[in-house]
């Protein structure tokens, strides 16, 4: 017994000294290396790759499948039934002796951008580099050279810094470190880059369903959003669904003059903010009938791990700048892991410059309903437009009104709804969930954070439909990173951090 026992641990510190080793070699192949890479992911950066934006897309795709080509690893495009649908960009690396396979995830696309938005100096598609964020007062310096000392808490702005594109050039470039260091993955490795998943990825099931074969693994590895607001690396186990509606409250035909009719015609404004008020109380609390009744509840394990997770209440309060958060003294991490009601945005008329003394004819929302385990996101939809049925409304999906139904309804609204998607969430005591845990311990000192569910949403149930495999998230962006938004941007420790921690993935 006592053998045995010191040949486990035999094992174990060989192993970990292994990995160490492993991690101070690949930091200084970054550290001699990292104009160099740098210099690559600008250019990536450099190509509009909005997701509606089809000749952009095509250029980012054909410059990913380059980047995969000049490592060596054998590419393709994997098409949807669907013409004309943005290709999954699919890569594969067969591994001697290897008996797991694990498939990288990133997506390739971006959100639209309004260019105005951005500071000054700063465009979506031409990235800069900063020598610290804006919020901190960060100012755009001069691209570093050659022989320049490259400063890790530099940013780097432009559209998808983070969201996503970082995330595949830090995988691809963990396996040219590997490569380079002529260092062998131990799981077979495959990649796969969606182009369609700020659109909802609407045709990802079919790429699955025709490719099946093709994908067959033990484990989708995503990389997609922050680490911790604390700084730490965290590995997350679920994501949210979710599902977008768009709700148009309807009054007069054309719009009026406020002094001759106000008082007297109906104001569309008006009466969608009272719809929406009637959504939600004081504390955020969602009011709509059964909002919370299919939630699945954590199980042990992950009620440990929630309960483990650190507290980044009052820093983020301080950073964002307001005292009084939602949700009635839960902490921001309990609240993730509930279904959510938010608006997006809201319209009616013109303000600013633009303003008039009008009634006008008409108001919209844009909603976006976050889900987890549990909802269903045509169910959940649903009982929004039922509440608002209780609250007095016809509600119709026809794009223009009648004037029978005019006459006939004090209150109308139309309904539009997207196409959504549910929650998933992985077993955090799967064997493989364990070795991931214990990979990307090896690349820090301090206790990786373990999340049962991000906040944001990823069509991650579809692996588990069409493909039976489970996902673990494994994000690298930095926490203040503006995505979706206006400056997003990325700091250049989490790129290097990022490539260490899938070298590590790699090397399960």
């Amino acid at each position: 017994m006592k053998k045995v026992l010191l040949s486990f641990l035999l094992l174990q510190s060989t192993a970990i000294f292994s990995q160490s080793k492993l991690n101070e070699q690949v930091r200084n192949y970054r550290k001699a290396n990292e104009y160099a890479l740098l210099n690559e992911f600008k250019g990536l950066l450099s190509i509009p790759n909005v997701v509606y934006d089809t000749v952009g897309i095509q250029k980012t795709a054909s410059y990913i499948v380059k980047m995969m080509e000049d490592r060596g690893i054998k590419t393709t495009l994997l098409d949807a039934k669907t013409k004309g649908v943005p290709p999954a960009i699919y890569g594969e690396v067969l591994v001697p002796n290897a008996t797991k396979t694990v498939i990288f995830y990133a997506h390739y696309d971006g959100q639209p951008v309004n260019p105005n938005q951005w500071a000054e100096g700063i465009a979506p598609f031409k990235s800069v580099f900063l020598d610290a964020s804006l919020e901190k007062g960060g100012k755009i310096i001069p691209d570093p050279q050659p022989t320049d000392t490259i400063n890790p808490e530099w940013r780097i702005y432009g559209r998808s810094a983070s969201d996503d594109k970082a995330s595949v050039f830090s995988i691809l470039s963990a396996y040219q470190v590997l490569n380079e260091l002529g260092v062998n993955p131990t799981v077979n490795l495959k990649f796969f880059f969606e182009g369609e998943e700020e659109a909802g990825s609407t045709h990802l099931s079919e790429i699955l369903e025709k490719h099946k074969d093709k994908l067959n693994s033990d484990l989708w590895i995503i990389c997609d959003g922050p680490v911790h607001q604390s700084g730490k690396k965290q590995i997350v186990f679920g994501v949210r669904g979710d599902i977008g509606m768009e709700i148009k409250v309807f009054a007069s035909k054309r719009p009026l003059h406020s002094g001759h009719y106000g008082n007297w015609a109906p104001n569309p404004a008006n009466l969608l903010v009272k719809l929406l008020a009637s959504m939600k109380d004081d504390n955020g609390k969602v009011l709509i009938k059964g909002f919370y009744d299919d939630v699945v509840p954590f199980t042990d394990l992950e009620k440990k791990a929630l309960a483990k997770v650190p507290a980044v209440d009052d820093q983020m309060k301080q950073e964002l700048g307001f005292v009084r958060p939602e949700g009635g003294g839960k902490t921001l991490a309990e609240l993730i892991n509930l279904p959510s009601l938010n608006i997006n945005g809201i319209s009616s008329a013109n303000v600013g410059k633009m303003v008039a003394n009008v009634i006008p004819t008409s108001a919209t929302a844009a909603l976006d309903l976050r889900l987890v385990l549990g909802n269903d996101a045509q169910r959940q939809a649903q009982k929004v437009i039922d509440h608002i049925k209780s609250q007095g409304y016809y509600v119709t999906q026809n794009e223009s009104i009648t004037d029978e139904e005019r006459l006939k309804y004090p209150l109308i609204a139309r309904v539009i709804l997207g196409k959504g998607y549910n929650a998933q969430r992985t077993k955090m005591d799967l064997p493989i969930a364990q070795n991931v845990i214990k990979a990307v311990q090896t690349t820090v000192s301090d206790e990786v954070v373990l999340m049962p569910s991000l906040g944001g949403s990823l069509p991650l149930f579809l692996f588990e439909k069409y493909l039976g495999t489970p996902t673990i998230t494994v994000p690298i962006a930095n926490h203040d990173n503006n995505q979706h938004a206006e400056n997003e941007n990325i700091r250049i420790q989490n790129i290097w951090n990022g490539i260490e921690t899938y070298v590590a993935l790699m090397r399960l």
